[in-house]
This record gives C-alpha cells, structure tokens and sequence, in this order.
C-alpha cells in the first residue's frame, strides 16, 4: 500500500514537472530525481511507465525520458459557412496532408447510404495523413461524389483547404456537416502511419457534409491519435 502511495505521488509530481516543460524536453535522469522525489528507482520506473504508457512521456532508447507532444485542440462548435467559404473552428499547429491512397470506384452499399446516391455511383476515395507541426495526427478516409469534382487528383489533397477548393474550382461552397465522435483504437495500417503501437486509444470522426443546396457532398472517416488530439467545448447554463 505505501508503495503504491509513493508512486501516486511520484506520479503527481512529475505531471507537475511536465506542465513545466515544453514538449520534447529530456527530464533530469533517473538518479536526479529519485533524489528530489525521495524515492526509489522501482517506485519512480512504475510512475514513468504509467506516464509513458499514456503518452505524457516518451523513452528513447540510450537518450533518456521526454516529455511527450503538446496535445492539438480543436474547440468544439458548430460549422458555419461564413461569406462564400466554409469555416470550421481553427485548431492549433501547422497543418499539412499527405496522400496514402488516391482512386475512383463505385460506392457500394454502405457508402452509398451516407452519401446518399447509388451504390453504383463513381466516387472519388481518399486516404491521407494529416500532419500537424511535422508528427502524424490522423488518417482521413474521404469519399465525394466524382461528377461534382471531375478531374480532381491526388495532390489536389496535399494543398491548401479542400473546402476552397471546392468552392473556387467546382463553385460547391459547403453550408453545413453532421459529426459523431467515439472512441476507438488504430488498426496495424493506421498505427503504422501515425507512429503508434497497434491498438493504440484514438478518436474516430464521422463526418458528413452538405453544401448550399442540401447535396451531400463528402462523407469521412477519420481516426485520430488519442494521445496528441483534445476536444474543448463551451458550456452555457440557462437561469430555468
């Protein structure tokens, strides 16, 4: 029981150290603070394995302890298109996209159900990492229609905001989406890509977007790392 305190507090005090530090930094060794903490090595390696195995930490071998990535937020609110651009909340980083996967084919019938057309329906299918500040944050699966962007590629995914593109090649400016967020964990495909072990805790988001018509013109899946993403939300309390 009192080792199992001791690495409670060991743990709440290197947490404590981390909200210190900038993301990346190397913590004082393993000798350093034992002696600061007043502990032991077998008590201060559980507290730092539970960290890492929560991604406040990360080892590298022959180098030492850091701390882990700063999480990317993105506020939680509703989508608008604002003027003859869609807007979503902006989140933090530098954002950038590569392609995986680029190819057209029919629907079928799952996807022809969320986009609501045919199930033998050309669609233009996408699979793309997105990066923020240079680490892998997510894998996108987007699926639109082909006749609304025909002779889209798939560099047209590495550039810029898909949804201005959209509105300034094909003149779709996007009016609204319906988003569903549930916890997941990454296949072997996706740990692969985002630099995690398999079945590693993540996000999924499952989008579906409408223009200013009402036509559905993009359905996504996309599986985000649970331990570099967070979701912020407003509350407001009515006075009933």
């Amino acid at each position: 029981m009192r080792s199992a305190v001791k690495r409670t507090r060991a743990r709440e005090a290197i947490v404590a150290m981390v909200a210190d530090h900038g993301a990346g930094e190397a913590l004082p060794s393993e000798h350093e603070l034992c002696e600061a903490l007043g502990i032991s090595r077998p008590t201060l390696r559980a507290a730092v394995d539970e960290l890492v195995d929560e991604g406040v930490l990360i080892r590298r071998a022959g180098r030492g302890t850091f701390t882990g990535p700063s999480k990317v937020a993105q506020p939680l609110a509703p989508t608008a298109a604002v003027g003859n651009s869609f807007r979503v909340p902006l989140s933090e980083g530098l954002w950038e996209s590569r392609t995986l996967v680029f190819e057209r084919g029919s629907a079928g019938a799952r996807l022809a159900r969320a986009l609501g057309v045919s199930p033998s329906e050309p669609l233009v299918k996408v699979e793309r990492l997105r990066i923020v500040n240079g680490a892998p944050l997510a894998v996108e699966r987007i699926h639109v229609p082909d006749k609304y962007v025909p002779g889209i590629t798939g560099d047209d995914f590495q550039s810029g905001s898909f949804y201005q593109l959209l509105h300034s090649r094909y003149g779709i400016t996007m009016a609204r989406a319906a988003q569903s967020i549930e916890a997941t964990v990454t296949d072997e495909r996706e740990s692969e890509f985002l630099e995690v072990p398999a079945h590693s805790p993540a996000l999924l988001f499952d989008v579906t977007t409408k223009d200013m018509r009402d036509r559905v013109i993009e359905y996504t899946r996309a599986v985000y790392r649970g331990d570099r993403y967070r979701i912020d939300s407003d509350l407001v309390f009515s006075s009933g």
